[in-house]
């Protein structure tokens, strides 16, 4: 069983409860019913987990539905895009993909039986007037004026609004609840609305469209879903939920029920889908897959795994009271993943020269390197005369305990020799550029001096047969405050550090013929994953996450 469905939680719990007592006898049916108006982000992977991974766990089913009821703000790009993360997390729904639009002519049925039955009125009070006659916490709200109306009347107006007779806004059809509910939500809800426009799947057959209260209960029952899973802003509307049921007389024993559980939030992340539209839309950054982007998509283009991404979901848990979770946990996930399965190659990211004057000049050999530690298997890099290391391994003034290379110091080269820093070259406004350095010929694996001991070891690649590459460095998106929470004016909050591109980058020649989505790590610097920017003529890596977790308390789960 996948270890995303092992665990119990207090959603479990009920489930088993149900069972217990003889309910839902056909089996355990979830659903994850995304509105199609903006892609995923790690927010709905958490949702996507839980619904499909119950599923699992109760061998049942689970439904991919859309919440396609706003045609003004949805598109087809996003249902493909739902799809395919999805399917990316590892999870299937076989032919259970639906559409809340599948049912509009079986909602608009039940929203004049609910109209038959005296429970929903044809209303003519503007947006405005409705908020104000539903009253506060505090204070009971006022019954509209054309609360009484006859059936008649109401069956008469609902069938001209749905005829295209009104201009928007210019009526609603309200359930009939009652106005003095403590909950605001019960306090008769708008269910349908009218909106000239065309619909992404039902082009210009509707101009009324129900909203998401009235057709999510509805397609639940339609579809024969046992438990309707939902973050907690949704318990509120439960009431409602559960009401539209019983007044519709479905079976109690096996209709859907409601359970609230707590939405991720990350700390110094935006998990609004709203907001992630903005920075789309405003061009501030790449675009949804932008690798700073918390979205599914952004995640698989920074090279997280889907592994990696079902572990952190099944590490925080699933809880009845929101709270704030640090990314690190996530990084963690990532890193253990990477860490089990990513080869190791050598890149310099800021390339220092150095040259080896007592190598012969037209020499190049063929050194072994170990692609895993644990995994096995081995690879030749080129060594040769002129090479490259990291700028920040040489200093020429070093602090104390530095134990990488400097004047007259020694450093081995991994999977090569010792080397000792003899001269170092500067331009003629000081900087460094070269380092001339001499190498130990017997200092290799096999060598006399094999085993001869120095404090520091240093990665590198040969400067003749280096490949030139890019390399994209990304920190958060957000400047949060202190406790991580992002501010409503998100925008000032932009990080303008939160991307680095390093132009110069050279890298070992075996991953010549690397493809996109490749994993690596790169020893000493992290994890980095080949770009989709990739081409024939330049290679691009994005960095997926450090070697090291960001704070120790991030613990394995």
């Amino acid at each position: 069983m996948d270890e995303t469905v092992r665990s119990a939680n207090f959603i479990h719990n009920i489930i088993d409860e149900d069972l217990r007592q003889g309910k839902y006898a056909e089996g355990i049916h979830t659903r994850f019913p995304p509105e199609p108006n903006g892609y995923l982000h790690v927010g709905h992977a958490k949702s996507v987990c839980l619904n499909f991974g119950t599923a699992l766990k109760y061998a049942g089913l689970c439904n991919l539905r859309f919440d396609d009821t706003n045609p003004v703000k949805e598109d087809t790009e996003y249902v493909d895009s739902i799809e395919e993360d999805v399917k990316w997390l590892g999870f299937s729904w076989d032919k259970r993909k639906f559409y809340a639009s599948d049912y509009f002519e079986q909602l608009y049925a039940y929203a004049e039986k609910l109209i038959e039955k005296g429970l929903a009125y044809v209303d003519d009070l503007s947006a405005e007037e409705i908020r104000t006659y539903r009253g506060t916490l505090y204070e009971a709200g006022k019954e509209s004026p054309y609360r009484n109306r006859s059936k008649e009347e109401n069956i008469d107006l609902f069938r001209r609004m749905r005829a295209g007779e009104f201009a928007d806004g210019e009526k609603v059809l309200r359930a009939k609840i009652d106005m003095a509910s403590p909950n605001l939500v019960m306090r008769d809800p708008v269910i349908y609305r009218i909106a000239h426009t065309s619909h992404h799947r039902t082009g210009e057959a509707w101009c009324i469209y129900p909203m998401y209260d009235f057709a999510h209960p509805l397609s639940d029952a339609i579809e024969r879903i046992t438990h309707s899973l939902c973050t907690l802003e949704f318990e509120a509307h439960r009431p409602f939920y559960d009401w539209l049921l019983d007044v519709l007389e479905f079976d109690a024993n096996t209709r859907p029920k409601q359970i609230e559980f707590a939405r991720l939030e990350l700390a110094n992340t935006i998990t609004s889908k709203r907001k992630l539209r903005q920075l789309v839309e405003d061009k501030l950054v790449a675009g949804w897959d932008d690798p700073r982007m918390p979205t599914i998509s952004g995640m698989r283009r920074r090279g997280y795994t889907p592994y990696a991404v079902r572990d952190f979901c099944e590490r925080i848990g699933v809880a009845k009271a929101n709270s704030l979770v640090d990314p690190a946990i996530l990084e963690h996930c990532v890193r253990e993943d990477l860490n089990e399965h990513a080869p190791r190659v050598m890149a310099v990211l800021r390339p220092l020269k150095i040259v080896l004057t007592n190598y012969p000049e037209n020499r190049t050999e063929e050194l072994t390197a170990e692609n895993h530690p644990t995994g096995g298997g081995h690879r030749y890099v080129p060594f040769s005369r002129e090479l490259y290391i990291e700028q920040e391994d040489f200093a020429e003034e070093p602090p104390k305990k530095f134990f990488r290379l400097k004047p007259g110091g020694e450093v081995r080269l991994k999977h090569a020799y010792i080397i000792k820093c003899e001269e170092v070259i500067k331009d003629d406004d000081g900087n460094i550029v070269e380092l001339r350095c001499t190498y130990d010929p017997d200092s290799k694996s096999g060598g006399a001096s094999a085993n001869r001991k120095v404090k520091g070891t240093l990665h590198w690649v040969a400067a003749k047969t280096a490949i030139r590459a890019e390399v994209r460095l990304y920190d958060s998106l957000i400047v949060a405050d202190e406790e991580g929470n992002v501010p409503e004016d998100f925008l000032e909050a932009l990080n303008p550090e939160s991307l680095e591109v390093l132009k110069d980058v050279r890298v070992e020649p075996s991953l010549e013929r690397t493809a996109e989505g490749s994993r690596y790590q790169f020893l000493r610097q992290g994890y980095f994953v080949v770009d989709s920017d990739t081409t024939p003529e330049q290679l691009v890596f994005n960095r997926i996450v450090g070697l090291k977790d960001s704070f120790a308390k991030v613990k394995k789960g």
